[in-house]
């Protein structure tokens, strides 16, 4: 399967604006800008973008193995924080909290960073990713 999404830009690096959009139209000419990115204003940019795409394919992957192992009861909630410094994405980290009855901690956390090496988002990053969670 492929996706795609689209981005148009206009004016100077600094002083313009793009577009985001998406074949579904979740992202339907969502503003960006350096602004966005460097400054903290109220639009989004890049990297939270990948924060979300890594956050819920970590969080499927996790699903799965989870399912493989048995466990197919469970809620997870999963937080990705992408450090962007100087242009360069240096990581990305993700924080699990996660309901999971009959679990031990031990089998948690070794699916816990089977998931965090190989989720399509992890192997697509050519970053450093670490992953920690704790079960309720």
């Amino acid at each position: 399967m492929k996706n795609n999404a689209s981005a148009v830009w206009n004016g100077s690096g600094k002083e313009g604006s793009g577009k985001l959009s998406t074949k579904s139209k979740v992202l339907d000419n969502v503003t960006y800008s350096y602004k966005s990115r460097f400054e903290g204003d109220n639009h989004t940019n890049p990297e939270e973008l990948i924060a979300a795409a890594h956050s819920g394919c970590f969080a499927m992957k996790l699903s799965f193995l989870l399912d493989a192992a048995g466990f197919s009861d469970k809620t997870l909630n999963v937080n990705c924080e992408v450090d962007f410094v100087a242009g360069v994405v240096k990581s990305s980290t993700i924080s699990v909290r996660a309901r999971v009855p009959g679990i031990s901690n031990e089998t948690f956390q070794e699916l816990l960073q089977d998931a965090a090496k190989n989720c399509p988002i992890s192997q697509l990053l050519n970053t450093e990713i670490t992953a920690a969670g704790s079960l309720e």
